[in-house]
């Protein structure tokens, strides 16, 4: 999400690097720069030209702190701009379900991921907030859009409302109100139906479902990749229909995120969820200050830790804890660490939340890190004993072939996976007598053994390399040292 724009900006602040105050040359060129970057990642014109009329104002006549470059004092104006225009009202995330059954309507046009969505909020409130939900299918135009929803549900393990055939959307949501109602829930989730694009039909069905439910929030789902065209959609259902809220799918796909930066600025209405990725728990809440720190490069920590701590089974971490502090790291702690990885998104997923990680990401892929990487690694320490697992120090030549023959790989791959578990495992001894509060504070950097600063293309100008960064990951969660030299492409 947001690459385009994110690597123009790097390019641009790399480029400032005199010390001393601010110049007119530096703001002009800065600026010229940052609106080519907004265009470009698909910002309106006028929302671009309104952003850069922001930041010259700031910017101009500031003194740049000792140690920072011109460079860096520009970053700063730019997050705090980009914090200001995509910040809504209220807490991020936050859903006003006062008052039971609390109905929600989900809007939006046919293949913006509505149906999908209403199932993954309806499967966080449900585990995060403790509530019984209800959903609703009311669209009774397209095809099996009804059996869709309760398949969704029953793999979120949210109750749905039993079909009906013949019925009218407002008839489906008066029942739905009502066995929700009846049935002691909290929340009740309406899915209307959608179009190809925006009409009265629509709009005056949608209208109706409103005026017979009364909602509490009306949420449009937006396809984050439609560009500016969802930004018109959006004023168009909040004329008509009244929007409280909006969510952003499809933002983990290559879109250039102007839509985001736009949706704010245009409509006024806050983005409160974006959707990344097909799977049910991939919903997020919109963090502006966390969006804008990914845009310029800073990471996302915050988020990392967020999705480890959903992710990590608390007693399996706490005996991996209680081994690294007596120095202890085999093959079986070296594969939970890999499988760690892949349920928190894999290693673009996490390397996307690590700062300066977004400019070397080309670097990365020439190297061949990927997820298919954790996959042949996992694959390769399948293929050991129980014995090998517990003392690689034992694999002799013969022993790496019948391994990598059992992972369908080469014997180099191999050679690499225990040279990375030499690397952790010295790693793991040098913290060993930290205690668990050291575990967490040696952090990153040292668990990338030269650290991201010394990899190819280096932190972003003023970033700080990880391993300065104080808890930067929880118990039993580690990176791979020395990045740059694992699972070059044949």
């Amino acid at each position: 999400m947001f690459e385009t724009l994110s690597d123009r900006l790097s390019g641009v602040f790399g480029s400032l690097t005199r010390q001393g105050a601010l110049s007119e040359e530096d703001i002009a060129t800065a600026l010229r720069e940052v609106r080519t970057a907004l265009l470009e990642a698909d910002v309106s014109l006028p929302v671009a030209r309104d952003f850069v009329k922001k930041v010259g104002e700031e910017a101009k006549g500031q003194a740049v702190t000792k140690s920072v470059t011109p460079g860096q004092q520009v970053v700063k104006i730019v997050h705090d701009a980009l914090v200001e225009m995509l910040r809504g009202e209220g807490e991020p995330g936050h859903l006003r379900i006062d008052s039971p059954p609390a109905p929600i309507l989900m809007v939006g046009l046919q293949g913006s991921g509505k149906t999908t969505t209403t199932a993954k909020l309806a499967k966080r409130l449900k585990e995060r907030e403790g509530k019984r939900v209800l959903m609703a299918s009311l669209d009774t135009r397209r095809p099996a859009a009804m059996e869709q929803l309760a398949i969704l549900g029953t793999q979120v393990g949210v109750d749905t409302l039993p079909i009906v055939p013949g019925q009218d959307p407002v008839a489906i949501a008066k029942r739905a109100r009502q066995q929700a109602t009846l049935g002691g829930y909290d929340v009740v989730m309406l899915d209307t139906a959608g179009r190809l694009h925006v009409d009265d039909e629509l709009m005056a069905e949608v209208a109706a479902v409103r005026d017979a439910t009364k909602p509490h929030e009306t949420l449009l789902v937006v396809d984050g990749l439609t560009g500016q065209d969802a930004v018109n959609v959006a004023e168009q259902f909040d004329g008509r229909v009244g929007v409280s809220g909006v969510i952003l799918t499809r933002m983990d796909g290559d879109g250039r995120g102007g839509a985001a930066l736009s949706m704010r600025a245009v409509t006024g209405k806050p983005i409160k969820f974006v959707g990344l990725g097909e799977k049910m728990d991939a919903l997020e809440e919109f963090h502006p200050d966390r969006i804008a720190g990914r845009i310029l490069g800073m990471g996302d920590i915050v988020a990392l830790v967020e999705k480890a701590q959903e992710t990590l089974e608390i007693e399996a971490a706490e005996r991996m804890v209680k081994r690294f502090q007596k120095g202890q790291f085999n093959m079986n702690d070296l594969k939970s660490q890999l499988l760690q990885m892949q349920k928190m998104g894999g290693m673009s997923g996490v390397m996307g939340m690590l700062p300066g990680m977004g400019r070397m990401q080309k670097q990365m892929d020439e190297a061949g890190i990927d997820d298919r990487m954790l996959r042949r690694q996992v694959a390769l320490i399948d293929s050991m004993t129980r014995k090998e697992r517990r003392n690689p120090d034992i694999l002799q030549a013969s022993r790496k072939k019948r391994i990598a023959a059992g992972a369908g790989l080469e014997v180099q791959e191999l050679n690499r996976l225990l040279k990375m578990h030499r690397q952790m495992a010295d790693v793991m001894k040098k913290m060993g007598g930290m205690g668990k509060k050291g575990l967490l504070r040696g952090g990153l950097g040292a668990l990338f053994g030269k650290g991201a600063a010394g990899m190819p293309g280096g932190l972003p100008p003023g970033m700080p390399a990880p391993g300065g960064m104080p808890g930067a990951l929880p118990p039993g969660l580690s990176l791979p040292p020395g990045l740059s030299g694992l699972g070059r492409k044949k």
